[in-house]
């Protein structure tokens, strides 16, 4: 039997995480939730972003370097996902 081809878009793992953590409802407690929104990248990751973004632009990038904005694309990704759920669960709890 022909197995049938699915015509949506393959999922990345950031959506899988965003299905995983049920990132629309707001369940977190508020330390949690608060702790979340503190995190973020530091000043040596930020520039080392904006280096491989730029380069990336000019197609200068290694292949190494890629997989290294790829992953830092992909961990801005989760933590904005995480963050998302945070401020749902913050705005939650002041409405309940």
């Amino acid at each position: 039997m022909p197995r049938s081809r699915s015509t949506s878009p393959p999922l990345s793992e950031v959506a899988l995480f965003g299905r995983l953590i049920k990132a629309k409802d707001g369940t977190l407690s508020p330390d949690l939730a608060r702790y979340l929104l503190t995190l973020g990248f530091d000043e040596d990751d930020q520039a080392r972003m904006r280096n491989l973004a730029q380069r990336n632009q000019e197609g200068a990038l290694s292949p190494e370097e890629r997989q290294q904005l790829d992953s830092y694309v992909k961990a801005g990704h989760l933590l904005a996902l995480l963050q998302s759920k945070a401020r749902r669960s913050l705005k939650r709890r002041k409405v309940s």
